[in-house]
C-alpha cells in the first residue's frame, strides 16, 4: 500500500513524526511512505488552494517534500508532481496538534487535504490529537493517537466502499485529551456543535499604537450532543466521523420546493 502523508501543522511540526511512524506500520516499508508538507503552518486554511498564484517545492530528503502553500496544495503537488506514475492508495493528514472535531473541521486544513484526496478518489483521513489538562504536559502528548491510529485507519479501511458513484467518503479522527492508557475505546461520531461558540476576533493594540485583531478560538471543553464527536472525545474516545464534500441539506430540499412551488 503506497501511503502520502501530509498535514496543516508544517514540514517540522513533531505531529508529523508521529504520522510518520504510523504510515510505516501501515504500509510496511519506507519506501512505501511519500511526505508531502507545507514548508509553514498552514493551521485554519480549511480547504483552500492557492488559485491565483503558483507555489514552490523542495525536496527535502527522500520522497520527503515541502511545499510553499496549503495541505490541498500538498496533496495536488503530490498527485501530479512528485508520484504522478505511484498513485498512493491512501492520503492521512496529520497528526494534528489540537482537535478538529465538531465546528473546528470546517476551518482545518487537516481536514482539507483530507477531503481534496476523496475529490481525486482517494481515501482520505485526517488525525487529530484533542489538547488539554490530562495531556498536553505528558511527555508524548501524541500517545493516544500513537496507540490507536492503527486500528482507527484499518477498521476505516475495511468499511469503506472500494467504489463510490458518488463524493467519495473520506474521516475525520480525533484522539481524546488523554494518554492513550486511559482511552475508554474507539467508536463513530457525528459531527458536533460547541455551545461555547466558534472563533472570534479580539482586539489588541501593540506597543506602537497599532491596532490589530487576533483570531481565538471558544473554550474546547464544552460538549456537544450525545454521540457528537466533541462529547465522545471528552468522554475519553476516539471518534470517527465518515464525511462528504457534499454540502446538500437534503432534509430541507422538499420544504424549500413546496416554497417555489416546483415541480
Amino acid at each position: 500500500m503506497r501511503i502520502l502523508i501530509t498535514n496543516d501543522d508544517g514540514i517540522n511540526a513533531p505531529g508529523l513524526n508521529v504520522m510518520k511512524r504510523i504510515a510505516l506500520t501501515l504500509a510496511g516499508s519506507e519506501n512505501r511512505v511519500w511526505t508531502v508538507a507545507p514548508a509553514t503552518e498552514q493551521s485554519g486554511m480549511g480547504h483552500c488552494v492557492s488559485f491565483t498564484r503558483p507555489f514552490q517545492i523542495s525536496q527535502i530528503s527522500h520522497q520527503t517534500f515541502a511545499v510553499e502553500g496549503t495541505p490541498t496544495d500538498c496533496v495536488l503537488a503530490a498527485l501530479y508532481d512528485v508520484m504522478p506514475a505511484m498513485i498512493p492508495d491512501l492520503v492521512l493528514s496529520g497528526v494534528n496538534c489540537g482537535n478538529n472535531s465538531g465546528e473546528n473541521a470546517l476551518y482545518s486544513g487537516t481536514v482539507g487535504a483530507a477531503l481534496e484526496a476523496s475529490l481525486h478518489g482517494i481515501t482520505g483521513i485526517a488525525l487529530s490529537q484533542y489538547y488539554g489538562p490530562d495531556n498536553r504536559d505528558l511527555k508524548n502528548p501524541f500517545s493516544a493517537a500513537e496507540e490507536f491510529a492503527v486500528d482507527a485507519v484499518n477498521a476505516i479501511l475495511r468499511s469503506s466502499p472500494e467504489t463510490d458513484d458518488d463524493y467519495r467518503l473520506f474521516y475525520n479522527v480525533n484522539f481524546p485529551p488523554c494518554a492513550a492508557e486511559d482511552v475508554v475505546g474507539m467508536c463513530t461520531a457525528f459531527q458536533g456543535k460547541r455551545s461555547s461558540g466558534t472563533f472570534r476576533a479580539l482586539r489588541a493594540d501593540s506597543p506602537t499604537r497599532r491596532t490589530f485583531l487576533w483570531v481565538r478560538a471558544a473554550p474546547q471543553d464544552v460538549a456537544g450532543r450525545e454521540g457528537a464527536d466533541v462529547t465522545m472525545n471528552l468522554q475519553r474516545y476516539v471518534s470517527i466521523t465518515p464525511m462528504r464534500a457534499d454540502l446538500t441539506a437534503y432534509a430541507d430540499i422538499d420544504n424549500l420546493n413546496k416554497q417555489l412551488a416546483c415541480p
